[in-house]
């Protein structure tokens, strides 16, 4: 059998079912409902048995031992199809329980209300006390609530854990975390040098910056430096800095319609997100997943995004991020085959959300869309800098803790990983350790329990939109000699990055595609001018 073939066929199964699965799984993750979840998991299923086809498996394996194709969008397709494929070939029992246990836990993400005194509060309501809370009493409630869900679940991922490193150590891998990263163009080894890079470039930046925020936090507590635990940094998991800087964001945002502000900006850059906001599910409701998340329904233009929205800073942030996302979706040329009209990869698309997700915290986007005046601004300037530069330093070593838990999790499953996931803490955010605490709060982040082996790309995308911010900065806006930071109505950095960066898709690697972008491949150093 030839590829083209093969193709044919895979094509009239995969792409109708695809659509029909991201449909299922964006209505449950809209009504909360149980029957939903079913119905989004069993097209799970059937999609992953599909993948799982060894028959199937077996003539792509065939093709790539003596037809493999030399035109490049065939082997690119070919080599997509192939590690979908891959990752599917373990046995249909364990690909079940998998596809189960993960729908089981997902549901519970979505359903879950923290209880603070047997009142059910939302995840809106904990990031409010903790961010605005000084009471010791009630932020310790309302931090340990928020890490009830890790004990309602933690079985049943550890479940996950096993089972998923079955079906690695089954295609010859040493465990899933290895798996994951090879399926998807990755090297641990690769990773980890990155990683460690990153680590040298912020870690005296860090200490400086978390000392500051000490002195704060220790004031506005009135306890000591050496007092102070993980429920004062206010966040849940301080994977954010706590505002230390005499600036309030959210005033800017509270009489302010968010929807109208992101159209408006994206606007301006000449990529337009109406036909997008006609599907989207944008604020709150009952048993609605609470957090937010881009989806592209059917790689034709039906491009969809969830949140749920107030009006400050925080969210005017994740509707930049979230429709960054969107267009990056939307610009992949639709000329390409289907199987590579899609994002070049994971770490690509969090590059552009994150790129965008950034001007919430900038005073010249603040200016740009009519909230500030320049003379608030010029005020604003150093203050917001200095509060972003926090922001990013403290992601960067958030990240460090959940990649490197990861990687030793899924190497040892049976360590004890609440004492591993606290250690890393300790190292990597310089976080005190809660006396005789043993709880696996390690389990209360989605990310690790249902998007294993994911976390590490939010870093990756980090580092690629610095690289590709500072390259407009000088290569684009730099040669007008007009600087215009917020990118505010620059309608050559748009057409840039539909032209450099979007309408390659996948037909290219991550690596090709940032070659072809900047000019050069991916760094840290970047990152680190914008924010060491």
């Amino acid at each position: 059998m030839t590829f083209e073939n093969f193709l044919l066929n895979y094509e009239k199964v995969i792409i109708p079912l695809s659509k029909k699965t991201s449909n299922a799984y964006f209505d449950a993750s809209i009504s909360g409902k149980e029957q939903d979840y079913k119905k989004a998991a069993d097209l799970q299923l059937e999609l992953s048995k599909f993948l799982s086809d060894k028959e199937l498996f077996g003539q792509l394996q065939n093709i790539k031992n003596s037809a493999k194709p030399d035109d490049k969008l065939l082997l690119r397709q070919f080599d997509h199809i192939y590690n979908s494929f891959l990752s599917h070939q373990f046995s249909p029992d364990i690909l079940e329980k998998i596809i189960t246990i993960s729908s089981k836990v997902e549901e519970k993400f979505s359903t879950f209300r923290a209880k603070i005194n047997n009142r059910e509060v939302t995840d809106n309501e904990i990031d409010e006390i903790l961010d605005k809370s000084t009471d010791e009493t009630q932020l310790i409630k309302c931090w340990e609530a928020s890490k009830t869900i890790g004990e309602e679940i933690v079985e049943d991922v550890l479940t996950l854990v096993e089972l998923r490193n079955s079906s690695a150590k089954e295609l010859g891998f040493s465990d899933y975390h290895e798996m994951s990263l090879e399926i998807s163009e990755q090297k641990r080894t690769e990773i980890d040098q990155l990683f460690d890079e990153l680590d040298n470039l912020t870690r005296d930046s860090f200490i400086e910056q978390k000392s500051k925020m000490d002195d704060h936090l220790a004031s506005r507590f009135s306890i000591k430096k050496n007092q102070l635990m993980p429920w004062h940094y206010q966040d849940k998991f301080f994977q954010q800095g706590p505002r230390i800087e005499d600036v309030d964001l959210d005033v800017y945002f509270k009489d302010q319609d968010l929807v109208q502000l992101t159209v408006d900006y994206f606007d301006g850059l000449g990529l337009d997100i109406r036909d997008l906001l006609k599907k989207s599910d944008l604020f709150e409701k009952e048993g609605k997943y609470q957090h937010a998340f881009c989806t592209d329904i059917d790689r034709e233009g039906d491009v969809r995004v969830v949140c749920n929205i107030k009006p400050n800073q925080r969210w005017m942030s994740t509707m930049l991020h979230e429709f960054g996302h969107a267009v990056y979706d939307k610009y992949v040329d639709r000329a390409l085959p289907w199987e590579l009209r899609e994002h070049c990869h994971i770490f690509t698309t969090e590059a552009i959300a994150m790129l965008f997700g950034r001007m919430a915290n900038s005073p010249d986007w603040l200016e740009s869309v009519g909230l500030v005046n320049q003379a608030e601004k010029a005020r604003l300037a150093t203050i917001c800098f200095n509060s972003l530069k926090s922001e990013q330093l403290v992601f960067s070593r958030w990240v460090q803790v959940v990649y490197r838990f990861e990687r030793e999790m899924y190497a040892d499953p049976k360590q004890n990983l609440n004492r591993l996931w606290w250690d890393l803490v300790n190292e990597y955010q310089m976080l005190a350790i809660p006396e005789n605490r043993n709880k696996p709060d390690w389990a209360s982040k989605i990310h690790i329990a249902l998007y294993p082996a994911y976390y590490h790309n939010y870093m990756l995308g980090e580092l690629l939109a610095s690289q590709l911010y500072q390259y407009m900065m000088i290569n684009i806006q730099g040669k007008s000699g007009t600087l215009n930071p917020s990118l505010y109505g620059e309608k050559a950095a748009g057409d840039y990055l539909i032209h450099r960066f979007f309408k390659y898709g996948s037909s290219v690697s991550w690596r090709e595609l940032i070659e072809l972008a900047t000019d050069e491949s991916l760094s840290p150093k970047y990152f680190a001018n914008q924010f060491v």
